[in-house]
């Protein structure tokens, strides 16, 4: 039963971190959150209906994945199911995108989640069970203006998903991505505020010009990607799969 099973949840003090922390929970998992901001993890874990605890880490430090899987597996006994949704985006021309951009797009986006996949696959193939599920984007399998480095560590990840699928394929452990458009959440709210700091746009219309690139025409809600998560937990047949929310619209 999924009273038995143990997650760990990264980025999960806001937005879709929270939202897949709230759905694992209602499923009946027991889940560890983790992000940087230990009050706002706590706020979350308050509203859980389930067993939880709070780890305050920053998963882009190189000794985070051990510290973290160490101190689930000291109370739980072990991590059955990863969900790595940390992450964060820039913007800037090609010609104006820095080292230290392009390595803090590397670092947080594809390091940190390869860290932890890595800490985690070994006592996963060993019980038999696993499930890994990185929240990417559609970044992962299009390109898009203005954010190389976002993409290009996006792009990674999706391939370190699907290597790692295939890897451990009949194990018991699936590894999946889910890729989202754009997701109603703060990460968003940052993407509207600097269209309109270098547009004549209004915050309205500088958010419906974001809804207007996906296919769905909107946004999509933080319960969807949660949704999509559960789903990718639940069955057992889906590995190696980026699983796009909202169509890729204008951004292909």
């Amino acid at each position: 039963m999924t009273g038995s099973r143990v997650c760990l949840v990264t980025g999960a003090s806001q937005g879709i971190g929270a939202a897949i922390a709230h759905r694992l929970s209602s499923d009946g998992y027991r889940v560890a959150l983790t992000a940087r901001r230990e009050e706002a993890l706590h706020a979350v874990a308050a509203r859980l209906p389930g067993e939880n605890f709070v780890l305050a880490a920053d998963v882009a430090r190189p000794d985070a994945a051990d510290h973290l899987l160490s101190a689930v597996e000291q109370r739980w006994g072990g991590v059955d199911v990863l969900v790595s949704n940390a992450g964060a985006s820039t913007s800037a021309p090609l010609g104006r995108t820095t080292d230290e951009d392009w390595q803090r797009m590397l670092d947080l986006n594809l390091t940190a989640p390869f860290r932890l996949l890595r800490r985690a696959a070994p006592g996963m193939v060993q019980r038999g069970f696993g499930r890994v599920v990185v929240v990417a984007s559609i970044t992962s399998v299009v390109g898009s203006p203005y954010i190389a480095a976002y993409t290009a560590s996006k792009h990674g990840v999706l391939g370190l998903v699907r290597s790692a699928a295939a890897e451990l394929a009949g194990s018991g452990v699936t590894v999946n991505a889910v890729c989202p458009g754009y997701v109603d959440t703060p990460m968003t709210d940052a993407s509207v505020e600097r269209i309109v700091a270098t547009t004549d746009r209004s915050p309205v219309q500088a958010r419906e010009a974001l809804a207007r690139k996906q296919a769905i025409g909107r946004l999509v809600s933080v319960d969807e990607v949660a949704a999509a998560v559960s789903t990718c937990v639940t069955n057992a047949a889906i590995t190696g799969a980026a699983l796009p929310l909202g169509g890729d619209g204008s951004l292909a």
